[in-house]
């Protein structure tokens, strides 16, 4: 800064950076590593191969602290909320994917994400306070501004490339949220994550210890910005990467997809009563492999004068081996069983002057088109940054970037085809714009699909004094929206549903799913008994009260509802049934659960004792501090094999 001296410390600090940049880590000295590399003759504790980072005992802590928060709908601002399975979740991410750890548990198929890239310039809105207690944090997320937000002062911060703990913030980020997501996916769900040059390694590891290194699927790099980045330092950059891991090792061709009809019309040129073929040289043409390694792949064929394959000599056949021109004695792909049996989808032809065979390989099997092995570097226009922008701009019917850069739905659907999603659940927790969910809707349209989406995104603020940001807080203003991001992308995905209804009627009255719930993470309809928060009498007295009547004086009959059903591990799709009797009522769900949450009698017991739930949960206020009337309930329930729980 000007009218500042030299500051000596730091200036000797670049001085040696320059000079032993190995001896630094994250902008300071590792002074372990200073020794070592001036030769002093050093024995490294515990030395082995290990990710680590400054925060990382924190993140272990934060991931363990349980959560009591939980979802309350918000059906004005849904799409069909009574029969959707698509969600779509306001708050912060690490909390709801602790809310939805045990009613999703190894449920889901397939993760995407496109987290912060660490650029140095990204807003971090996902700091987790590790120092905080637990009322504090329970606190901080229910504190809410005029526009109902969960935004304190200090949620947000720049990720600065300054800080000493730059690289280490972000895996004290993302470690946990990754360990949870894994609990999400089942055995052979697959996780992709967005990502560029700043943390690619970074992510590499921290998902080697997340998901295991035996896990790695592959490092996509695609092309997104032809034209590259004008503004980097040395070399335009215009990729980025893929990460995908999965659960569990999964067998070869995993996540082929099926070839597009032009890559069939194109790879299989030729066409008999079987379909589309080409034809592929029987012979293998990996010279490792010959008769010296694989002897039971060398055999002869004899082809005659009309074309004709044969196994074995009837006449004046010529014998073809599978050698090669220098005399090197290889091998056929296929054993001679296998040649017997298929020798009519063998084809012989003369290749300068000698014969070959081939086999035929057909583009369909029982008219599905074959798959394909996805390759490591996507070039295709299709994933371009600019194709992504235009489809938002045409369904904002604007020219003006209201979201920066989504990606684009081609690049999301060929990555929900290599997952095999068709009829499963899948997530994207950093939802953004909602490119996921879009690409989910049009992918159902293209292969008749039953797909069920859950996004996550919290409602970060759009900063007006931010120009990139200006045209979405426009956008917002103009449709009477909060000035957030979680809006932006709830509208994206009524404006794709629209337009689906519109374009594809058909496909809309098929009884397609064209909706999604909302809901928004709040703290619990229950009071919590905190023993380590009572310091006097007064804070004892309230804490007593507490027992009287567990239920917040704010909560509503459906928030708790919905509460009741994650806790008890039930997703929030769950069809829950509404059982009158005369003029009370209790709930029923999926024949298991029954829930009373309003009033209770002979009545309402003898209707549930009827149903023959596996439990009950039952508010304790509505026993009114009648002892004998709750003993002898449970003891009704219990005579009947049904479990009682009252809260």
């Amino acid at each position: 800064m000007e009218g500042e001296s030299l500051n000596i410390v730091d200036d000797k600090l670049e001085q040696l950076k320059a000079l032993l940049p190995e001896a630094f880590s994250e902008g300071k000295i590792d002074w372990e590593k200073l020794r070592l590399t001036l030769g002093e003759d050093l024995t490294i504790s515990d030395e082995r191969y290990v990710l680590n980072w400054a925060g990382k005992s924190e993140a272990f802590r934060v991931l363990q602290t349980p959560t009591t928060a939980t979802l309350a709908p918000a059906k004005k601002e849904s799409v069909n909320f009574e029969e959707t399975e698509n969600i779509f979740i306001e708050g912060e991410n690490l909390e709801a994917l602790k809310v939805l750890q045990k009613s999703y548990y190894g449920k889901i198929k397939m993760i995407y994400i496109d987290p912060p890239y660490n650029t140095g310039n990204d807003s971090f809105v996902y700091p987790d306070r590790f120092s905080e207690s637990r009322e504090e944090y329970l606190k901080r997320i229910n504190d809410k501004d005029e526009e109902g937000m969960m935004m304190r002062e200090g949620l947000f911060r720049k990720n600065n490339k300054d800080s000493g703990h730059y690289h280490s913030n972000w895996l004290s980020m993302m470690y946990p949220r990754l360990f949870l997501a894994r609990n999400l996916l089942k055995d052979d769900g697959l996780i992709f994550v967005s990502i560029d040059d700043n943390e690619v390694h970074n992510l590499r590891l921290i998902m080697n210890d997340v998901f295991g290194e035996e896990n790695f699927i592959a490092q996509v790099c695609y092309v997104n910005n032809p034209k590259g980045r004008s503004q980097d330092k040395y070399v335009a950059t215009n990729h980025e990467y893929c990460m995908i891991f999965s659960k569990s090792q999964l067998p070869k061709g995993s996540v082929s997809i099926p070839k597009t009809d032009n890559e069939i019309t194109k790879d299989y040129p030729r066409k008999d009563d079987d379909g589309p073929f080409r034809e592929l040289e029987l012979r293998n043409t990996h010279r490792e492999f010959g008769k010296h390694n694989r002897p039971n792949l060398y055999y002869p064929f004899y082809v005659n004068d009309v074309g004709e394959i044969l196994l074995e000599p009837q006449g004046d056949e010529v014998e073809v081996y599978p050698d090669w021109n220098d005399g090197f004695q290889g091998c056929w792909t296929w054993e001679k069983e296998k040649a017997k049996n298929e020798i009519d989808f063998l084809i012989a032809k003369k290749v300068n002057g000698n014969i070959k065979i081939y086999r035929k390989n057909y583009g369909k099997i029982k008219g599905k088109n074959v798959y394909k092995q996805m390759k490591s570097l996507w070039t295709d226009r299709r994933y371009h940054t600019e194709k992504g922008q235009l489809g938002f701009n045409v369904l904002f019917d604007t020219n003006e970037k209201i979201f920066q850069s989504p990606k684009s739905v081609d690049l999301l659907i060929d990555l929900l085809q290599m997952a095999h999603t068709k009829n499963e659940i899948v997530l994207d927790f950093f939802a953004g714009s909602g490119s996921f969910a879009h690409a989910v809707f049009l992918q159902n349209i293209n292969d008749h699909g039953k797909r069920k989406v859950i996004l996550i995104q919290l409602p970060e603020k759009i900063d007006l004094n931010d120009k990139d940001q200006k045209p979405a807080y426009a956008f917002c203003i103009d449709n009477n929206l909060p000035a957030n991001i979680a809006e932006i992308c709830k509208e994206r995905m009524r404006r794709v549903i629209k337009k689906i209804k519109k374009e594809n009627p058909a496909f809309a009255e098929s009884g397609q799913d064209l909706g999604f719930k909302v809901f928004k993470l709040k703290r619990s309809n229950f009071k919590l008994w905190r023993g380590d928060g009572i310091d006097n009498e007064e804070e004892l007295e309230k804490q007593l009260d507490m027992l009287v009547d567990p239920v917040r004086p704010e909560a509503l009959e459906e928030h708790m509802l919905f509460e009741l059903l994650l806790k008890s591990g039930y997703p929030l799709t769950t069809q829950v049934e509404k059982q009158e009797i005369g003029n009370e009522y209790y709930y029923m769900v999926d024949g298991e659960l029954g829930i009373i949450l309003s009033y209770l009698d002979d009545r309402v017991i003898e209707g549930i004792l009827k149903a023959k739930p596996q439990q009950v949960i039952c508010l304790d206020s509505l026993f009114a501090d009648n002892d004998p009337q709750k003993t002898n309930t449970q003891l009704q329930f219990k005579d009947a094999g049904i479990k009682f729980h009252s809260i």
